[in-house]
């Protein structure tokens, strides 16, 4: 079978990765890629949001099977382009429609689908241009600190926690006039905050069947003991030691099982992944977010867990099988650590030449932010790789981790040493 994925991060390299095992790949191909997925797969010139050129990619090389990366064609409707063209309809597709898409693409939506479908949320509101004064007035009744979240997509920027009500009323009135988040906080949803242990949740669904995925725990805050601004992830853990069985029984019967109920009963044909973003609070899952799509770090440790096919596990998905595939999970654990370009998560250079990366031993490296200049690796990105080690315990597994991030070399290098250091306690 020839398989596109959509994408360019270490999400997309480390799908590339492992379905490049499968027996059953026969070409792979990736868009647009990187310089860790031109190592496995082919890379093609094409912005994962250009449906029609990815279309004509999809006829000329025979492709099969195309895997959605990231949020933004989803919500975009890349499977909606597909089923709307009679070339195109037979082409399986692992990534919901964009009304299933809607659970990442508007927080309104997914608030109002976890209060109908009694999925434990935090409590909210949400509020427009045209009722800022109600906003305003409700942020006056409500407890510090609190959360502010854009409606839409805002490239993982869109969420403010304010600590006082002066900064609360003043993000808001700057989010919903000044459109300080573009269309993104044309709505504003207003939530309460919850205290506890954040972890993510991952689930595979051809809209009826469905498999639990390894559970993980990334790390959002540049500095260490999780200080400084927030990234789109500078590290990852899995298992997490805290998700204990009866955790995680909670979170399939209160939380997976009346998700997927609501999307049937919303007439959606949910088909791929439902990243869950859950709170530990007080000893119970809370769902924080909803994502359509894998996370990123957390790929990075979740699929070298997963011991069965991937591709096989794909195929069933799309088509409707998923019921009948097996699936198996190592108990190892995996840590990632990311390593980034200097200055992020604000301005930093690209173009910088890596090295060191060929001397790392007994880690997986997986390109996020590279790109091929001749024939060196230059940085393309705030996030450049992730250096993921696997071992029988948490603690070798940060080890090997660790001292892969530290091999590899460029100017401005910057990584956090305590990537899984918080967990070992729990372990």
């Amino acid at each position: 079978m020839n398989i596109l994925i959509l994408g360019s991060g270490g999400r997309e390299h480390a799908f590339a990765w492992k379905i490049a095992q499968s027996p059953l790949c026969e070409k792979l191909f990736v868009a647009p890629g990187n310089a860790g997925t031109a190592a496995i797969a082919t890379n093609l010139a094409v912005g994962f949001n250009d449906f029609e050129k990815i279309a004509e990619q999809v006829l000329e090389n025979q492709i099969e099977l195309v895997i959605v990366g990231p949020e933004e064609p989803l919500v975009r409707g890349v499977r909606d382009y597909f089923q709307s063209r009679p070339d195109l309809q037979h082409i399986l597709m692992v990534g919901p429609d964009s009304k299933g898409a809607m659970l990442e693409g508007s927080k309104d939506f997914s608030k109002n689908f976890m209060v109908k479908y009694g999925i434990p949320t935090a409590k909210s509101q949400t509020f427009t241009k045209d009722t800022l004064e109600d906003g305003l007035a409700y942020l006056a009744t409500q407890k510090l600190p609190i959360v502010l979240k854009a409606d839409g997509l805002a490239a993982g920027k869109g969420v403010i926690i304010a600590q006082t009500l002066e900064e609360a009323q003043t993000s808001l009135s700057e989010m919903l006039v000044d459109a300080k988040f573009g269309d993104a906080s044309s709505k504003v949803v207003i939530e309460e905050f919850l205290t506890g242990i954040e972890l993510s949740v991952f689930v595979l669904t051809d809209g009826e069947s469905y498999k639990i995925l390894p559970e993980a725990k990334d790390y959002k805050r540049i500095g260490e003991a999780d200080t400084g601004l927030n990234t789109g992830g500078m590290g990852a853990v899995s298992p997490v030691p805290f998700a204990t069985e009866k955790f995680m029984q909670s979170v399939e019967e209160n939380i997976v099982k009346p998700t997927l109920t609501g999307l049937q009963a919303e007439g959606i044909k949910y088909n791929g992944f439902i990243f869950i973003g859950l709170m530990n609070h007080e000893g119970e899952p809370i769902v924080i977010e909803y994502n359509a799509r894998m996370g990123d770090p957390e790929t990075e440790v979740v699929l070298p867990r997963i011991e069965s096919d991937l591709l096989t596990l794909m195929i069933a998905t799309a088509k409707g099988e998923l019921g009948q595939a097996e699936f198996s999970v190592s108990k190892q654990h995996a840590v990632t650590t990311v390593v980034v370009a200097g200055g992020y998560p604000g301005d930093y250079n690209k173009g910088d030449v890596i090295v060191g990366y060929e001397n790392v031993e007994d880690a997986s490296i997986f390109h996020a932010g590279t790109k091929l200049d001749g024939n060196l690796v230059v940085t393309n990105g705030g996030r450049v790789m992730a250096l993921t080690g696997m071992s029988n315990t948490l603690e070798r597994a940060i080890q090997k981790s660790q001292k892969a991030a530290g091999t590899i070399s460029f100017e401005g290098k910057y990584y956090r040493r305590d990537i899984g250091l918080d967990v070992l306690r729990y372990s």
